[in-house]
């Protein structure tokens, strides 16, 4: 990627999926390194995608791991137009989860910038407010719960119990029902599930309810996890006006 940005000249910046998989907000994949460069020109150069702008403002260019690179809002402005919807509503979850980026910086960056081309969709993406995720794993959970009709909960947001931050993956504050969505390194690692058992210990004592869900029945077993949740309590998200559903 380094190489990628000093092979286009003085000023240029990685930029689009590139410098969303250096912030982490997609997952690495192989393919060519995108970079952006100030001013015109049309010069190519052979493996790298050159992107050219006449806007790339000190506030939207940074360095991060000694690259230079496209701040995190911008970075999620331009893959606007090139990630389909889930994508970007996915990597959007991630930077916030990543604390790279918060919905005052998105905003901004829309304000300037409005006019591009899929802007329209991360304004969508923002819409219902933060929804911070960590894993792809509680991408698939969050989907499923609005997917499903619940209340948008509280999504890694920390409490205090007995001097101990304990940050429950998804949580119902007004019905005390935390979800937990178990990875694999759950399964896999035994420090990994004594440390969560010993969690949950922690918050059951202090009157939360747990329940906890796994890819597989996240994703295949998705309607066995959705009664369970339904059966437990979990609150339906108040009818829309004019959408004639019951909550």
């Amino acid at each position: 990627m380094l190489a990628a940005v000093k092979a286009c000249g003085t000023g240029a910046v990685l930029s689009h999926r590139s410098a969303g998989e250096l912030w982490k907000f997609l997952d690495a994949e192989e393919r060519n390194p995108e970079v952006t460069v100030l001013g015109p020109g049309t010069r190519l150069r052979p493996g790298i995608v050159v992107h050219r702008t006449f806007q790339l403002a000190a506030r939207d260019r940074t360095r991060h791991e000694g690259i230079p690179v496209t701040a995190p809002a911008r970075t999620l402005i331009d893959l606007a137009a090139a990630l389909t919807e889930t994508e970007l509503r996915h990597a959007v979850r991630r930077a916030q989860g990543l604390r790279r980026v918060n919905v005052r910086q998105l905003l901004d960056v829309i304000g300037r910038l409005g006019g591009r081309r899929g802007t329209g969709r991360l304004r969508h993406a923002i819409a219902t407010g933060a929804a911070p995720t960590r894993s792809a794993l509680e991408d698939a959970v969050l989907d499923l719960l609005l997917r499903a009709g619940f209340e948008p909960p509280d999504v890694n947001r920390p409490l205090v119990i007995e001097g101990r931050r304990v940050i429950p993956d998804f949580r119902w504050p007004g019905e005390n029902l935390i979800l937990e969505a178990d990875g694999a390194a759950w399964h896999e690692n035994a420090i990994a599930r004594a440390d969560d058992l010993e969690r949950q210990a922690l918050l059951e004592a202090a009157g939360e309810r747990v329940i906890r869900v796994t890819w597989q029945q996240a994703v295949t077993r998705s309607a066995e996890t959705v009664d369970r949740l339904r059966a437990a309590g979990a609150p339906a998200a108040p009818a829309r006006p004019g959408s004639g559903r019951t909550p």
